[in-house]
């Protein structure tokens, strides 16, 4: 029987296997010493604003959006697209007011998203929790993400060996890569060995300090378009919601919100030190968003590569 303390049930798990990882990752490192990576952008290729747009990208954008409705929206989203015409002048206003004073709204609905078909829907760690944002929140996410995926592919700060969220990209080249690698070695007389990582929870444990340093300090983001990922990430809530039922508000202080259309990005940029650290150490890789695989190749009687990955994962 579903009730409002089901969904508290699930929105107090959600935080407490949040704060349980962070807590046992102790070697992870603190704010001040990210503040010392060192930047690998050229002072001239920098964002430091958003553009303001126009009437025909705005309609863009709202007509190629799923039409999924938060609890939050005011409208039905099929209902705001068939009205676009009408509320067009004000909805451009309230995008282009939060790309100018770098705001963003707060707030989100979490619905619990069992992780496969199979599995026991009565065990709450079976669920992850997927992000259903207010309509209008999403247009804002769209335009700052086009604006930002182009500054990033021009400048080449997207990790090449990342497969994941990647126009023209998928598991299948992140597999064919890899097999094609090891198929190689096989061939040169060597044997490989493949290491494969799968982070938990991975979305929901970003540290915002660590991530918006990281865009400052390896792609560039400066001014309002910092300030708007700090409002972006910081001061958010949320209710987990099932049908008619949902939580009490829940605060977060850290994470980006799966199901977003932001979060894979950030994700991947937050990630990027690690593709930094394999290529010092010389380590073979490939990702698929926070699936990762290391693979090395081993002469005979040469262990050395395995010296490699041990500083690899000690760094």
């Amino acid at each position: 029987m579903l009730s409002d303390s089901k969904c508290n049930e699930f929105a107090s798990f959600f935080s407490e296997k949040i704060n349980n990882i962070r807590k046992a990752i102790s070697t992870s490192p603190s704010y001040a010493e990210v503040r010392h990576i060192r930047p690998q952008y050229q002072k001239e290729d920098t964002m430091s604003a958003f553009e303001e747009i126009d009437s025909k990208i705005l309609e863009e954008i709202v007509q190629h959006l799923k039409s999924s409705t938060c609890y939050l929206d005011t409208l039905p989203t099929y209902f705001f697209k068939r009205v676009l015409n009408c509320l067009e002048a004000d909805l451009l206003e309230v995008v282009n007011a939060s790309l100018l004073s770098g705001t963003f709204p707060n707030s989100k609905v979490v619905k619990p998203l069992l992780k496969k078909n199979n599995l026991d829907n009565t065990i709450l760690s079976n669920y992850r929790p997927i992000s259903n944002l207010p309509f209008i929140g999403k247009i804002i996410e769209k335009v700052v993400f086009n604006q930002l995926n182009k500054y990033l592919n021009s400048n080449g700060y997207l990790d090449n060996f990342q497969s994941g969220f990647r126009p023209h990209h998928s598991t299948e080249t992140a597999l064919i890569k890899i097999i094609n690698d090891i198929r190689l070695n096989s061939e040169s007389g060597k044997i490989s060995v493949l290491v494969l990582l799968d982070l938990s929870a991975a979305f929901d444990t970003v540290d915002h300090n660590i991530l918006l340093e990281r865009l400052e300090n390896l792609v560039g983001l400066s001014g309002m378009v910092i300030k708007w990922f700090r409002s972006y990430l910081e001061g958010r809530g949320y209710y987990v919601s099932i049908g008619e039922h949902k939580s009490k508000w829940t605060s977060m202080t850290c994470g980006v919100p799966q199901g977003s259309i932001l979060a894979p990005l950030l994700f991947s940029l937050y990630m990027l030190p690690l593709s930094q650290i394999m290529r010092k150490n010389q380590i073979a890789y490939h990702s698929y968003a926070d699936d990762t695989q290391i693979y090395l190749a081993l002469s005979p009687n040469d262990y050395s590569p395995i010296d490699s990955l041990c500083q690899c994962i000690d760094e």
